[in-house]
């Protein structure tokens, strides 16, 4: 009689896991503040202060009121950026301060 094993691949479980514990929507959260300053670029990410997840809200703090209202012409290109970084919708609104 052949003998049953319990092996499943690495990736496989850690997704498994993931889903189980309904993660997978923080973890991209996480993954599209991490791309942030490779999607924007250095020059805002260093006037980002804060930048944080509500919801599928990204609320993003700008030091620079000129460069905030520039950004705010750039929205819609910028959420599509971030989406493509982790393959998913996201990010559906992006709020400046």
């Amino acid at each position: 009689m052949a003998r049953k094993t319990n092996e499943q691949p690495l990736g496989e479980v850690i997704r498994e896991l993931l889903s189980n514990y309904r993660l997978e929507g923080k973890l991209m959260q996480a993954r599209i503040i991490e791309a942030w300053p490779e999607v924007t670029g250095k020059m805002i990410t260093n006037h980002t202060k804060d930048i944080y997840f509500k919801g599928s809200k990204l609320f993003v703090k700008i030091d620079s009121p000129a460069l905030k209202n520039e950004l705010s012409y750039s929205k819609g290109k910028i959420v599509e950026e971030l989406n493509k970084v982790v393959g998913a919708e996201v990010v559906k609104e992006i709020i400046f301060r």
